[in-house]
């Protein structure tokens, strides 16, 4: 390990093999950095050793004059703590999480001959998203205009590459504003366009036309981030989870719905009935009115359902 002080070689000695949170404080207790694990003593240790693999905890290490820690009872809570802290205190060498207000939606505009769909940054209805990365949304739009009229004919997509983009009369925008709404609100209608995208793109090769081939091949791979950003956990998010995590003392019960928790309780002996009882309890509050779909959601939610994959199937049951 490398040199740090007295006080605070104790302290990392003294952390516990336990899910929870750490804060990293300067010496003027600043609280510089903050992560999780599910074991802090393991993973506050690896920040000191003698040769870091992250180039941000060498520039980290050396400023940290002392550790705080909260302790939880599972590495779900653990990672929904961190989140909430880093969000309400942004820690300057924490880089997720801090930024939700730079997410943007995708709005599909009524008549606009420039710009038939844009980003905007506040949530309204019939939007799609939010999305993480502002720039590669940019990127995705900016290609969709060579594009256009993207039209649907039988079961296919037509369309074609041109370099500069084709102004659309009203009826003609009208047509692949209808696409566009299909498209980003129908999975499979998503897939199909990708299937003609991917059919130009072959074709674009075997004529040669390189360059236009691989501005399919980008297009493709950006909307495959769009789309997998729009239907990432939606099967879980549409389903009421009972969720019984095992402790070494006792287990704990959640109750999981639309991207939150309702409820949540430790047992240290438990039988069906109580999971039936806490069940109902869980069904009968009443669900904030926040928007699942706000863009300061969108990171608790993946959170909760990105751990519920990881979790052994036994321990979760839908309910009905």
């Amino acid at each position: 390990m490398i040199y740090i002080n007295k006080s605070l070689k104790t302290k990392i000695l003294s952390l516990p093999e336990s899910p929870g949170i750490y804060k990293m404080l300067d010496k003027e207790k600043n609280i510089i950095y903050i992560g999780k694990s599910i074991s802090l003593k393991k993973r506050v240790r690896t920040y000191f050793s003698e040769k870091p693999k992250w180039e941000k905890v060498k520039k980290l290490t050396p400023l940290i004059d002392d550790i705080e820690y909260i302790v939880t009872d599972t590495h779900l809570e653990a990672r929904l703590l961190e989140c909430e802290m880093i969000k309400r205190i942004k820690p300057i060498f924490n880089s997720q999480f801090k930024n939700d207000k730079g997410y943007v939606y995708l709005n599909i505009k009524d008549y606009n001959i420039y710009n038939p769909i844009s980003i905007v940054y506040d949530y309204e209805e019939k939007v799609y998203g939010p999305f993480r990365r502002k720039f590669r949304v940019l990127m995705v739009l900016e290609a969709l205009k060579n594009l256009y009229p993207i039209l649907k004919v039988d079961e296919k997509y037509q369309f074609s590459y041109d370099v500069f983009p084709v102004k659309m009369d009203r009826e003609t925008f009208n047509l692949n504003k209808r696409s566009l709404e299909n498209i980003f609100s129908n999975d499979r209608e998503f897939t199909l366009f990708l299937k003609s995208l991917d059919d130009k793109m072959i074709e674009a090769s075997k004529n040669l036309q390189f360059e236009t081939a691989m501005t399919y091949r980008d297009t493709i791979n950006g909307l495959n981030y769009l789309k997998g950003s729009l239907k990432e956990d939606k099967n879980l998010f549409l389903k009421k989870l009972f969720i019984n995590i095992p402790l070494d003392k006792g287990n704990k019960f959640f109750l999981v719905s639309r991207g939150k928790i309702l409820l949540k309780e430790t047992f240290l002996e438990f039988n069906e009935t109580d999971i039936e009882h806490f069940i109902e309890r869980a069904l009968s509050l009443k669900a904030l009115k926040e928007n699942p779909f706000e863009k300061a959601s969108l990171d608790f939610r993946d959170i909760i359902y990105s751990e519920i994959r990881t979790l052994p199937k036994d321990i979760i049951r839908v309910i009905n």
